[in-house]
């Protein structure tokens, strides 16, 4: 009688939390579409990947180049999405960037030393260079099992991007074209209506960006400042949230 008592427990109480799981769990709509679209919002924080040239400039010095203070820049992106198989997509993802990036000149053996004010020291130097990225991924998507509302995935691929907000006559002067991989993770959220998934990504430009040619500077004093550098390579991480 005990027996059938603990029995019957076990089972109203499986019951119960089998309805719960039933009722917790938000159906999707646009899980059966093959195609299915959306946007995405986001911050995005740019960074070079920088080679110094090591050599001496015009002026006979050597500088040391950093990109410091790296700054939040916002993002904005419509998502196509394929569905190929249960566990992997194929997305495209055009996404326009817009960041700042601080590049910072310094000069070693001049810090902490005290000029006139006829002869003044320069030990350092920094000039901003803003861009509006306008980015073209493509990306394969491996989700795995969903569980109630989540779903974490992987996420890969490539890119091309190009620069909307190049300013000529600025001392660093970046290529208009880049060209670059992705990868990243996040977890698709099943709300009653749509998907919310929050994904971080980590981007790395392939292509040498800076512009050696500077005929268009007009100041003879700033062409030191990139004749200092060798290569630069863009790198961005990105914290989106797709609505979809």
């Amino acid at each position: 009688m005990l027996f059938s008592k603990i029995r019957f427990k076990v089972a109203a109480v499986l019951f119960m939390f089998s309805g719960l799981s039933a009722i917790a769990q938000n159906e999707y709509y646009g899980e059966d579409n093959r195609i299915h679209f959306g946007f995405s919002l986001g911050l995005n924080s740019m960074d070079f990947g920088i080679t110094p040239s090591l050599v001496q400039t015009n002026d006979g010095k050597i500088y040391q180049v950093d990109v410091s203070r790296l700054k939040p820049g916002f993002s904005v992106g419509i998502i196509g999405d394929m569905q190929l198989s249960r566990y992997f997509n194929l997305r495209f993802t055009p996404t326009i960037h817009f960041g700042d990036k601080k590049f910072v000149f310094r000069r070693p053996e001049m810090e902490g030393v005290e000029g006139t004010d006829e002869n003044p020291v320069v030990s350092m130097y920094s000039t901003s260079v803003r861009s509006n990225y306008l980015t073209f991924p493509l990306d394969v998507k491996y989700s795995a099992f969903r569980v109630n509302n989540y779903r974490p995935y992987l996420i890969g691929g490539i890119y091309g991007a190009f620069d909307l907000g190049r300013k000529k006559g600025n001392p660093i002067l970046l290529k208009g074209t880049d060209f670059g991989v992705e990868f990243g993770i996040g977890c698709d959220i099943y709300l009653p209506f749509f998907k919310l998934c929050p994904e971080l990504k980590f981007s790395f430009g392939l292509v040498d960006l800076l512009e050696k040619d500077r005929s268009d500077l007009t100041d003879p004093e700033l062409i030191k400042y990139p004749n200092s550098l060798s290569k630069a390579t863009s790198r961005m991480v990105t914290l989106t949230f797709n609505f979809e």
